[in-house]
C-alpha cells in the first residue's frame, strides 16, 4: 500500500514538473543553449543570476522563451557581474548573433563600454526593442542599425554616443519611440527622419545637435513627445509643429531660437506641457495663441526677450498649474488675478520683467507668485506678501524695493506720475510750497529722532531677553524643559570647581578586568586606532561583549576623554552610544567601556562578505539604509535642538556611525563634541541679524563647531548611502569636492531618472523606493549648500528623511500643486530646506556634457531650482514624472525663531 502510494506521489510530481516545463517553454535549441553560457560568460553575470545547470527558459532571471522554447527576449537590466567580471566589463555580445529569434534585448543600466557592434543590424532581423540606456555605450551608431526593419523601441540615452545620427535610421518605418538624449551626437537631424510616421515619442535632448528644427517634425501624426532641449538649434520655431494636434510635451528650451512664437501652435490641443525658454525669442505673444490650448498645465517662456503685455487668456486657462515668464521683457498691468477662480493652486513667475501699477489683487488663491524685480507701486497687504516674492519693486510698504529715482524715471517713461504714497495719480503733481518743504523735513529729523531711540530700546529689550533666557533655561522644539550643555564640552575640561556626576555614568571597573577582558589589550582584539584612542574588542567576566577605548594622554589631547564623560554625565538619548563604565585609575591610560555594536560602523557595514568562504559581497537594501539614515538624523536633531547650548558632534562620517544588531543607529567618536561657536546669549544680536557664514572651518583649519558643519558631513553621508561610494565623508576638502562636482548635477527635483546614474548598482529599488532614494538624494544636496546659513535644521531634515514621499510627490490630502522651490519668503522653512537648490549669478552648476561652465574653488555651482527672486528652473522636467512635485506640508513656517535655531543655521 505505500509502494502504491508513493508511486502516485511520484506520477503526480513528474506531471506537475511536465507541465510546469510546457508552461514555461523549456530551451530546445541546443545551438541557444551554447549561445546563452557564452553570453553569461562574457558578460560575467553571476551564477546566481544564471545557474549552469538548470534550464534558461525556466530559471534564468531576464531569459523570455516561447512555448517551443527559442529564446525571443534577454534582459540583463538590474543583474550584476562578477567581481572578475566587474574588473574589465566590456560591450561582449557576440552570443546574441546565434539567438536568432531575438525580438528584445535590454541592458539599460547595466555597463557595456565600447561601441555598438556593426552586426546588429545585420543578424537580429527580428528584433524590436533595444534598450541600451546608460549602458556607457561609445563610439557612431552603426547604420546597419537601420535594417531593423522590425524595430520600434530604441533607447540609446545617457550614453556616450558621438558622431552624426545616420540618415538609415529614416528606414525604421516602424518605430515608435526614438530616445537618444544625453550624448554627444553633433550635425543636423536627418532629412530621412520624415518618414519616421509612427513615431509617438522623439528625444534628442541634452546633445551638440544644430541648425534649424526641420518642419517635417510637424508631419507625425501620432507624435506625443518631443523633445530637442538642451542642443544649439537655431532659426525659428517651425509652425509646422501646429499641426501635431496629439502632442502633450514640447520642450525646445535651451537652445538659440530666434524670431516670434508663432501663432499657428494654437493647434496643439492636446498639448499639456510647454517649454521654450532659455532661447533668443523676441517680439510680443500673439493674442490668439492660447485660445486652444485648454489643456496646459506646464508653460516656460523664461530668459527670452519676449515684450508686450501677457494675453489676458493666459490668466484663464482652466489646467495651468505652473507659469514662468521671468527674464523677459513684458510690461503692463496685470488683471485681477483674485477673480480668477482658475488661478487656485498655481504657482507663478513673473519676475525680472517690468510690470507695473498698484497690486489690489489678493494672491491667496496662489501656491506662489514670484512678482520680484518689476515696478509694482502703492501699498501690499499682509496676505498678499504671505504666499509672494515682491522684493525690488517700488512698493510702498516692504523693504528691500527699488530707489525713488528709479522708480520715478520709469513711471516717467511711460508718461505717468509715480505715486510714492500708493494713490491713483496719471496727472502732474503741483510743486511743493516752502512751507511743506519744511514741514517734511521737521518730519524726517522726528522720525530719524524717534527711530534711533526705538532701535536702543530694542538693543536693551534683546539684551534683558538673553538674561531671562539665561537664567530660566530654554525648553526644545517639543516644548520640554532643556538643562544647559555639558560644561566639558567642547575640547576642555570642565573648570575647576565643577564636578562631573560619575553616578550615571555606569559601572567603575578596575585595570585589572578590562586587561582580563581584552587579553591584555592584544593585536587580535584590536578594532582601529581612532583619533581619540585605540579602541579594543572585550569580553567582560559575565560575558557582555564590549568596546574599550583606551587613551593614552602621551599621545592624545590631554583630559579629551573628560568631554566625553562631561556629556554622557548630561545628555542621554537612544541615539548615542552606549557607555557601560570607566576606569580612571591608570596614570597615564584612561579607559572607556561601551556597549558592542554588532555590526560595527556604516563604514564596513554597507558592504559585507556573505560566508568566510565566498569573497562577494553584499550590500546593505534600501530600506536597512533609509533607516541608517534617519537614525543619524535622530541623533543629530538631539544634539542640535534638545541640548542648550546646540551641541556640535564635528565628526559625523561613516566611521562614526555605529550599528547593532538590529542596524539601530548609535553615535559615535563623541571626543569632539563642542557646544555652537559663540557665546550663544551674548551673540543672539549677531543672530537675529543673520550674518553671513561662508566657511566650514574654524581657527587653524579645524572643523567648525556650528551646527551647519554637522549637516554638511550629513548631506554627504546620505550621498554614501544613496551612492554607495563609501570614504567621501572622511576624506579632504579636494577629493570631496571634485566627487560632489561629478555627483551633485544628477540630482534634479524635476527629474527623477537623473539620480539612476548615481545610485549604488547593487540596489534593487522598485518604482516606489527610486523615489525615496530620489528624495534622499535631494535632502542630501539640500545640506551641501556652500553657504552654511542656507543650510536646512536637522530636524527639517529628519522629517524629510521620515516622510521621503512627501519631498517627492504632491499631498494626497490637497488637490494643490506644490513646488517648494518657488517659495522664496525669508520666512519659508521651504527656502530653510532647500536653500542649497536657489538659483543665482555665483551658484551655478554644468551638467557635465551640457556645455555649462565649471569654476573652481569650494563653490559647487547649481541651476536646478527657483532663484533667489523665486524662479522656478525646470531644465530636465519629466512630464511623465509631473505629479511628484514637492510638498511644503512637511517644511511648516514657526511662528517665531527661536534663538538656538538661530544659531543652527548661522
Amino acid at each position: 500500500m505505500a509502494d502504491r502510494r508513493s508511486s502516485l506521489v511520484g506520477f503526480v510530481l513528474l506531471l506537475f514538473l511536465l507541465l510546469f516545463q510546457s508552461a514555461f517553454g523549456q530551451l530546445s535549441s541546443a545551438i541557444e543553449q551554447a549561445a546563452l553560457l557564452d553570453l553569461r560568460g562574457s558578460l560575467g553575470l553571476r551564477a546566481k543570476d544564471w545557474p549552469r545547470k538548470v534550464d534558461p527558459c525556466s530559471v534564468w532571471f531576464g531569459v523570455q522563451c516561447r512555448q517551443d522554447g527559442r529564446v525571443i527576449g534577454i534582459n540583463i537590466s538590474g543583474l550584476r557581474r562578477t567581481r572578475v567580471g566587474r574588473l574589465n566589463p566590456q560591450f561582449s555580445v557576440d552570443a546574441l548573433a546565434n539567438l536568432t529569434l531575438l525580438s528584445s534585448f535590454n541592458a539599460s543600466g547595466f555597463s557595456l563600454p565600447g561601441s555598438i557592434p556593426e552586426w546588429f543590424g545585420q543578424l537580429l532581423p527580428g528584433l524590436q526593442v533595444l534598450d541600451l540606456r546608460t549602458c556607457s555605450v561609445s563610439g557612431n551608431i552603426p547604420s546597419s542599425l537601420g535594417n531593423l526593419t522590425n524595430l520600434n523601441s530604441l533607447y540609446l540615452s545617457g550614453n556616450n554616443l558621438t558622431g552624426v545620427i545616420p540618415s538609415t535610421l529614416g528606414q525604421l518605418s516602424r518605430l515608435s519611440v526614438l530616445d537618444l538624449s544625453m550624448n554627444s551626437f553633433t550635425g543636423f537631424i536627418p532629412p530621412s527622419f520624415s518618414s519616421l510616421s509612427n513615431l509617438t515619442l522623439l528625444d534628442l535632448s541634452s546633445n551638440s545637435f544644430s541648425g534649424t528644427i526641420p518642419p517635417s517634425l510637424g508631419t507625425f501624426p501620432n507624435l506625443r513627445i518631443l523633445n530637442l532641449s538642451k542642443n544649439s538649434f537655431s532659426s525659428s520655431i517651425p509652425v509646422q509643429l501646429g499641426d501635431l494636434s496629439r502632442l502633450v510635451d514640447l520642450d525646445l528650451g535651451f537652445n538659440s531660437l530666434s524670431g516670434s512664437l508663432p501663432s499657428d501652435l494654437r493647434g496643439l490641443r492636446s498639448l499639456q506641457k510647454m517649454v521654450v525658454g532659455d532661447n533668443a525669442l523676441s517680439g510680443s505673444l500673439p493674442d490668439n495663441l492660447f485660445s486652444s490650448l485648454s489643456q496646459l498645465q506646464f508653460v516656460v517662456l523664461r530668459n527670452n526677450s519676449l515684450s508686450g503685455a501677457l494675453p489676458d487668456l493666459l490668466w484663464s486657462m482652466p489646467q495651468l498649474l505652473f507659469l514662468d515668464v521671468s527674464y523677459n521683457n513684458f510690461s503692463g498691468v496685470l488683471p485681477n488675478l483674485s477673480s480668477n477662480a482658475n488661478a487656485s493652486a498655481a504657482i507663478f513667475n513673473l519676475s525680472h520683467n517690468q510690470f507695473y501699477g498698484t497690486l489690489a489683487s489678493q494672491f491667496r488663491r496662489f501656491d506662489f507668485i514670484d512678482l520680484s524685480d518689476n515696478y509694482f507701486e502703492g501699498r501690499v497687504s499682509e496676505d498678499t506678501s504671505r504666499n509672494s516674492s515682491l522684493t525690488s519693486n517700488c512698493l510702498q510698504n516692504l523693504s528691500n524695493q527699488r530707489s525713488l529715482e528709479d522708480c520715478t524715471a520709469f513711471y516717467a517713461a511711460r508718461g505717468l506720475i509715480f505715486d510714492n504714497f500708493g494713490l491713483p495719480n496719471t496727472t502732474p503733481l503741483p510743486a511743493p510750497s516752502p512751507a511743506r518743504k519744511n514741514n517734511r523735513r521737521l518730519k524726517f529729523i522726528l522720525v530719524g529722532v524717534f527711530g534711533g531711540l526705538g532701535f536702543v530700546l530694542l538693543v536693551v529689550g534683546l539684551l534683558v531677553l538673553c538674561l531671562c533666557v539665561r537664567n530660566k533655561g530654554i525648553t526644545d522644539q517639543r516644548g520640554r524643559g532643556v538643562g544647559p550643555a555639558p560644561v566639558g564640552v567642547g575640547g576642555s575640561p570642565p573648570p575647576a570647581g565643577v564636578s562631573i556626576n560619575y553616578s550615571n555614568l555606569g559601572e567603575v571597573f578596575s585595570y585589572e578586568q578590562l586587561l582580563k577582558a581584552t587579553g591584555d589589550f592584544g593585536d587580535l582584539n584590536l578594532i582601529k586606532h581612532g583619533h581619540s584612542g585605540d579602541l579594543f574588542r572585550g569580553v567582560l567576566e559575565n560575558g557582555t561583549l564590549v568596546v574599550i577605548k583606551r587613551v593614552n594622554l602621551h599621545s592624545t589631547k590631554k583630559d579629551s576623554y573628560m568631554v566625553e564623560l562631561e556629556l554622557f554625565s548630561r545628555a542621554s538619548h537612544t541615539r548615542l552610544v552606549s557607555l557601560l563604565g570607566h576606569c580612571l585609575e591608570h596614570e597615564n591610560d584612561k579607559f572607556l567601556v561601551y556597549k558592542y555594536m554588532p555590526n560595527g560602523d556604516l563604514s564596513n557595514s554597507l558592504y559585507r562578505k556573505t560566508s568566510k568562504e565566498d569573497d562577494s559581497l553584499q550590500s546593505l537594501d534600501w530600506i536597512t539604509r533609509l533607516k541608517i539614515a534617519i537614525g543619524a538624523a535622530e541623533g543629530l536633531s538631539y544634539l542640535h535642538h534638545e541640548c542648550s547650548p546646540p551641541l556640535v558632534h564635528r565628526d559625523i562620517q561613516a566611521s562614526s556611525i555605529l550599528l547593532d544588531d538590529k542596524f539601530e543607529v548609535r553615535l559615535g567618536s563623541l571626543s569632539e563634541v563642542s557646544t555652537q561657536e559663540g557665546d550663544t546669549h551674548q551673540n543672539m544680536i549677531t543672530r537675529l541679524l543673520r550674518l553671513p557664514q561662508t566657511t566650514d572651518q574654524g581657527p587653524s583649519s579645524s572643523p567648525s563647531a556650528t551646527c551647519a558643519y554637522d549637516v554638511y558631513c550629513f548631506g554627504k553621508i546620505l550621498l554614501e548611502l544613496v551612492t554607495g561610494k563609501l570614504g567621501i565623508s572622511a576624506s579632504n576638502d579636494t577629493t570631496t569636492n571634485e566627487w560632489l562636482e561629478q555627483i551633485l548635477p544628477y540630482i534634479s527635483i524635476y527629474e527623477r531618472e537623473l539620480v539612476t546614474k548615481i545610485v549604488d548598482p547593487s540596489l534593487i529599488v522598485d518604482e516606489d523606493l527610486l523615489e525615496e532614494v530620489w528624495a534622499m538624494a535631494i535632502v542630501a544636496r539640500s545640506c551641501l549648500n556652500p553657504k552654511p546659513s542656507k543650510r536646512p535644521l536637522m530636524r527639517y531634515i529628519l522629517k524629510a528623511l521620515e516622510n521621503p514621499l512627501k519631498v517627492v510627490r504632491e499631498d494626497n490630502n490637497s488637490n494643490s500643486a506644490r513646488l517648494i522651490t518657488a517659495a522664496s519668503s525669508r520666512g519659508s522653512w521651504n527656502a530653510a530646506l532647500f536653500g542649497s537648490w536657489r538659483h543665482s549669478s555665483s551658484d551655478i552648476v554644468a551638467i557635465p556634457g551640457q556645455g555649462g561652465n565649471k569654476e573652481g574653488g569650494n563653490s559647487f555651482k547649481h541651476s536646478l531650482a527657483a532663484g533667489s527672486q523665486g524662479s522656478a528652473q525646470y531644465s530636465g522636467y519629466d512630464h511623465s514624472s509631473s505629479n511628484k512635485k514637492l510638498s511644503r506640508d512637511i517644511f511648516p513656517e514657526p511662528v517665531d525663531l527661536p534663538a538656538t535655531e538661530r544659531s543652527a543655521i548661522n
